[in-house]
């Protein structure tokens, strides 16, 4: 007799929904994922925003911990890693620097090349064209990637040594940086960084679940997934994203 995985994932292809997939990859668990149809506006049913008050995606619930619920990517991340005991350092000082290039991520990569994308990919498809909000996330954004740079310098992963959870928070923003139209030229630490974590075969796997967008990776047919993408965040008129 079957029994249900611990672990039920919901979550969709993008940057922040990419995150705990990594995790459940690497960590080889076992996990049962929905996907959540940004087209339909499922993020915003009912039955979802009882999971998840804030209506975004990724959202667990940990079957082995009755029913527990967990929203936002870099908690979920931090939720898994201190569940499974992978990923993140036990001695205190190396558990900080861990949880300080998550909120980097959370607070900093995320948002800015977030806005780049969203001003470039989403917005000016729609008509609306605000070159000031695009210089000024693209800037940002190469600050941003500029920083892991020279953290990176001497540092095979973010926070040191080893490949943590920061790691995989930070992967899917800062590689998509073709997306977001930010130039990673003269950052070679960083895309040394890049090419360690694309050859991690989790990553990989995990990149095309609960489906693959290769464009937002500097790959396949950029201009096509551009109008695929734009309509799936169409703003309607009068209506608040």
């Amino acid at each position: 007799m079957s029994t249900r995985p611990e672990i039920h994932l919901y979550t969709a292809a993008t940057m922040n929904g990419w995150k705990p997939v990594i995790f459940l990859e690497e960590a080889g668990v076992d996990y049962e994922l929905t996907p959540i149809d940004f087209g339909k506006k499922e993020q915003t049913a009912d039955w979802y925003v009882k999971l998840n008050p804030n209506g975004r995606i990724p959202t667990i619930v940990d079957r082995g911990n009755d029913d527990f619920v967990v929203f936002e990517s870099g908690a979920i991340l931090w939720y898994l890693a201190e569940k499974y005991a992978v990923f993140l350092p036990q001695e205190s000082k190396a558990r900080s620097r861990v949880l300080q290039w998550l909120m980097f991520q959370m607070g900093g990569v995320g948002p800015m090349l977030g806005q780049a994308m969203y001003f470039q990919r989403i917005a000016a498809p729609q008509g609306h064209q605000d070159d000031y909000a695009i210089e000024r996330y693209v800037r940002e954004s190469r600050r941003l990637l500029e920083v892991m740079n020279r953290q990176l310098a001497d540092k095979a992963y973010i926070s040191g040594d080893d490949y943590t959870v920061a790691d995989m928070a930070l992967y899917p923003w800062a590689r998509s940086f073709p997306w977001a139209k930010v130039s990673v030229d003269g950052l070679d630490h960083l895309q040394a960084w890049f090419a360690r974590l694309d050859a991690r075969p989790a990553i990989q796997r995990a990149l095309t679940k609960p489906k693959a967008f290769p464009a937002f990776f500097g790959q396949g047919d950029m201009e096509a997934a551009q109008v695929a993408n734009a309509a799936r965040f169409r703003i309607e008129p009068n209506k608040s994203a």
